[in-house]
């Protein structure tokens, strides 16, 4: 698993790229530019890792596109240490961009297959999330909660209440909400049960799975 200049420079490229299309926190940027987009996607895929575009990987699901990773990472506004849940752990790409960036990172997945690959892979390039579960990310993880933030990484047809409940004061929830295409959306917690609501034009998601058992 090599990270070359060759991959730096592609990805410094990539980060201008981003930047060109609205994404200003300086943070997330630094943190696209160092995170090794190239060693979470088959080898035979170098020439796409550092395009702006989604791509597939296992258990049919895909890696965000880095726009997209950007902008649902900047609604966040992590600090460092903020602690952070995600769900849909997938590649490991998103949760390795919020470790970089100081975050204590809770992550859950619901494929078995990329939870087992993710949980091995992250530890090799350097990126330990506080911890990693194979669940139900519409339960979200409430013996953790509360978060200072929530990051949902599929489509949700609707804003599951747990994941409502689990923020902290002040707490910030980005979900893309819809069934074939999604709002990108983040609700602010001002109070124990007042939440500040901000939409913010569309996103593709593959389908956020829920656990029907």
């Amino acid at each position: 698993m090599k990270d070359t200049f060759k991959h730096k420079g592609l990805r410094q490229k990539l980060v201008e790229v981003v930047q060109s299309k609205g994404i200003t926190d300086a943070k997330v940027l630094e943190a696209i530019g160092k995170v090794p987009r190239h060693l979470f996607m088959d080898s035979g895929f170098l020439d796409h890792a550092y395009q702006d575009k989604a791509f597939p990987i296992a258990a049919g699901q895909t890696i965000s596109q880095p726009y997209t990773v950007a902008f649902q990472t900047e609604l966040l506004q992590i600090k460092k240490d903020s602690k952070i849940l995600e769900i849909g752990t997938g590649s490991g790409y998103q949760c390795a961009i919020l470790c970089e960036m100081g975050a204590k990172v809770y992550s859950i997945e619901r494929q078995l297959e990329l939870f087992k690959l993710t949980s091995k892979f992250l530890p090799k390039i350097g990126y330990r999330p506080k911890k990693l579960i194979f669940g139900d990310g519409y339960k979200g993880l409430p013996d953790e909660a509360p978060f200072d933030g929530i990051i949902v990484t599929a489509g949700a047809p609707f804003v599951p209440k747990p994941l409502m409940s689990q923020l902290a004061i002040g707490g910030r929830l980005v979900i893309p909400v819809g069934d074939k295409v999604q709002i990108m959306t983040l609700f602010i917690r001002k109070g124990t049960k007042e939440f500040e609501k901000h939409e913010f034009g569309e996103f593709r998601f593959v389908p956020l799975l829920e656990d029907k058992n």
